[in-house]
């Protein structure tokens, strides 16, 4: 069903959240914190959101890109971190055939219970495109053909967008700093069937802001289909084209989201999620709180996105901070990982010897939000699995701000080592209905201990999947 303008923008479950809160519990822009994150490739899989990202390095001032993340939710609200899953370096090295560096803007898409990332990296000092297979939607994956799938020496070969059509046909796009080329793909999604085409954009009076950089998005709604990009740089917005076709013509309709100066680029990923659509971009919002020189350290941001009765597209306003309302509440009563985040200061996130990813470089007076705790008739208990090689911490338990209701805390001891697990455990009182929850991280300075999931109990017993 087409999401019309006038449509209510929050889903049933979303408003069961509503009525049970009184308020609605949105997301927070940008949506990952313990990474720069760029080039958001949203896919559903099952009741699942999995974003794919491009990954900025801490220190990065141009664009020092090794390795692609994943992230996923099923609330649109608390993204779960599941680390690397593909990359251009040691150790995560996909694509032996690949220079080292670039790993730029990737999308992945489902076939037939197997996942095919695309990612864009250079070969012999010139940008191609590569295929990687997964069991899984988090990976590992593992280069599908051992060369690249696009490879013309051509400086443009990058930033692909995959797209299977109702009829099975897959097309694949991409193109950067212009023009857009697109090819047919076989059923096995490794291999092209016919020739490289451009793809034909007619601009005729659309502002030049709306014009195609790179970054292309496929997709279809109903029986229109669109194709949308970075606009012309800089700074960049998010510019959009509508066929009748999956390969044109296209005709420019103007921009989604217009160029702003709070940020020199943008890249998009549309989607459609439990009755709503999304649109995903980045900003430079977490780099603003350090410094305003002007570095490539990306962090994507999520808001929402509806279509006028005619299939066009109202402008999304520059990126908000409280990001897209949240969809349902987070069970407690079942194992939460650490990394399972809506907000988080000063922490980071690495591999688990447990498996997973947990939370790390914690320091007195960092915190993680989870947005939309629902503990029902109320909390008994709160256990943790934690590590440390120092002396350890405390975790302390509060409502709806770092400084709410405490409702428990939970001490963490020395483990004599950050990936020597034990589970601590503290009683829970004031703990029920709906509430944001604040692990916040008390102890002596330095690093404190290493977190990888988390579980309260109930007063009545309740599991609830």
């Amino acid at each position: 069903m087409r999401k019309f303008r006038i449509q209510k923008l929050v889903s049933g479950t979303a408003i069961a959240a509503v009525t049970a809160m009184g308020m609605i519990c949105h997301a927070e822009n940008p949506i990952i914190q313990t990474k720069f994150t760029a080039d958001p490739a949203p896919m559903m899989s099952g009741n699942t959101v999995y974003l794919y990202t491009s990954h900025d390095e801490d220190d990065a001032r141009g664009f020092t890109m090794y390795n692609w993340m994943c992230y996923s939710t099923t609330d649109m609200a608390n993204w779960t971190d599941h680390g690397i899953v593909a990359g251009v370096k040691e150790p995560y090295k996909t694509f032996k055939w690949a220079d080292g560096n670039n790993a730029w803007a990737p999308q992945c898409i489902e076939r037939k219970g197997k996942f095919y990332l695309y990612a864009p990296l250079p070969t012999k000092g010139r940008m191609a495109i590569g295929v990687a297979v997964s069991e899984s939607p988090t990976g590992p994956f593992t280069d599908a053909i051992g060369h690249p799938l696009i490879s013309r020496g051509n400086g443009g070969d990058y930033d692909p967008t995959i797209f299977i059509d109702n009829d099975g046909q897959a097309y694949l796009y991409w193109g950067g700093n212009g023009p857009c080329y697109y090819v047919k793909l076989n059923e096995d999604m490794v291999s092209v069937d016919g020739d490289i085409h451009v793809a034909s954009i007619d601009f005729t009076g659309t502002p030049r802001e709306a014009s195609y950089t790179e970054g292309p998005w496929l997709w279809r709604e109903e029986n229109h289909y669109y194709l949308c990009w970075a606009s012309r740089c800089c700074p960049e917005g998010i510019g959009y084209a509508m066929s009748d076709s999956p390969t044109g013509p296209w005709k420019c309709m103007g921009t989604i989201m217009d160029p702003n100066s709070k940020s020199s680029g943008n890249h998009p990923g549309i989607l459609d999620y439990k009755g709503n659509s999304y649109v995903f971009g980045f900003n430079y919002a977490l780099l603003r709180q350090t410094t305003n020189a002007h570095f490539e350290r990306r962090s994507i941001c999520v808001d929402l996105m509806t279509y006028n009765p005619d299939g066009t597209i109202p402008k999304v306003p520059w990126w908000s901070q409280a990001g897209p309302p949240q969809i349902g509440t987070l069970n407690p009563y079942v194992q939460t990982e650490a990394a399972t985040i809506c907000w988080s200061t000063g922490v980071k996130t690495e591999p688990c010897s447990e498996g997973g990813m947990d939370v790390c470089h914690i320091e007195n007076g960092d915190y993680i939000k989870v947005k939309g705790v629902d503990f029902g008739s109320g909390a008994k208990s709160f256990d943790a699995r934690v590590a440390s090689a120092t002396k350890g911490g405390k975790i302390e338990l509060r409502l709806d701000s770092t400084n709410g209701t405490l409702v428990g805390t939970c001490k963490v001891p020395g483990t004599a080592g950050w990936q020597t697990w034990v589970t601590q455990s503290c009683k829970v009182r004031g703990a029920a209905g709906v509430h944001d929850l604040y692990l916040k991280f008390t102890g002596d300075s330095g690093s404190l201990f290493a977190f990888n999931w988390w579980k309260f109990k109930s007063r009545a017993g309740e599991v609830r999947q």
